[in-house]
């Protein structure tokens, strides 16, 4: 089965009825889409009631993506809001849990920062992860081309596939070490493409940290390039039993046209959606 969705369910006004609240937008989003990235997990370990409302919001048949915590990743090496690692990683298994117990985690999503090279202390780490969040499915994305080099390719996903890691294909702005090739290549029975947006100049951190994030992501595919994803997705099918495609060009509001089109591209249609809300004037907001 292929699931299309986006990153973040808060920011895409045309997912939205006029009248959305915003404690329900993501009933209205799961009216588009069957899958969801949950990114504020990177930034804080969600409450259990916090996920119970999620799950709540949702259909049964809606999956959840969940991005790793970044002291999990190596983002936040410093004033961890944890004692020990192991209290961190428990913290955010008790999360993952929940999720998992509903039927309804897609898979944890672990993004290493690009400082994250192709070298053995950082494959130990890798492992040490798996054996972590054994219970769960894992997807691993990796910002650092190294990972992807000739002399290493053969072995990440060779590595990938011996601990049963689900591999990260990314559509992102090829800006030197610090972004990846595209490589259509699973490793396990789900894959996961991410699609980042093609702005070479956005990718690039200009040292302002507010301004980097506003740019970064701005990017709208067009249609020949949908019709290239649609062909990485199609590849990836082919190798794996469920392909999640998360758009991720949002600091325009791209992301949801964008995949609104993938899915008419790929002609699929989803059943068991949120039903549509309507607006004041009682119109659908499609």
């Amino acid at each position: 089965m292929i699931r299309v969705g986006l990153t973040g369910w808060g920011d895409h006004p045309a997912a939205y009825s006029t009248t959305t609240k915003a404690s329900d937008k993501l009933f209205d989003y799961s009216g588009h889409f069957p899958v969801v990235e949950v990114d504020s997990s990177f930034y804080a370990i969600p409450k259990d009631s916090s996920i119970r409302k999620w799950l709540a919001d949702t259909p049964k048949s809606f999956h959840f993506i969940v991005k790793a915590y970044q002291g999990m990743t190596g983002h936040l090496r410093e004033n961890l809001p944890y004692e020990t690692k192991g209290e961190m990683f428990q913290a955010f298994r008790q999360a993952a849990q929940i999720f998992l117990d509903d039927n309804r985690l897609a898979m944890v999503l672990v993004q290493f920062p690009p400082w994250f090279d192709c070298q053995f202390k950082n494959v130990q780490y890798i492992r040490y992860v798996k054996e972590q969040l054994k219970d769960f499915p894992i997807a691993i994305e990796f910002r650092n081309r190294t990972w992807y080099d000739d002399p290493f390719r053969t072995g990440t996903l060779k590595l990938l596939k011996d601990l049963e890691l689900i591999h990260t294909v990314c559509d992102e702005p090829q800006a030197g070490e610090g972004s990846v090739p595209l490589v259509s290549q699973a490793t396990a029975d789900k894959a996961l493409l991410r699609i980042h947006g093609r702005n070479i100049h956005g990718w690039r951190n200009p040292g302002n940290a507010e301004e980097w994030r506003k740019v970064r992501f701005l990017y709208k595919y067009n249609e020949n390039e949908l019709h290239e994803l649609k062909e990485v997705v199609e590849a990836l099918q082919r190798q794996a039993e469920d392909v999640y495609v998360i758009f991720n060009n949002n600091s325009d509001y791209d992301a949801f046209p964008n995949a609104k089109r993938m899915l008419e591209i790929l002609d699929v249609n989803y059943k068991g959606l949120a039903p549509k809300q309507l607006d004041l004037f009682g119109e659908d907001m499609e």
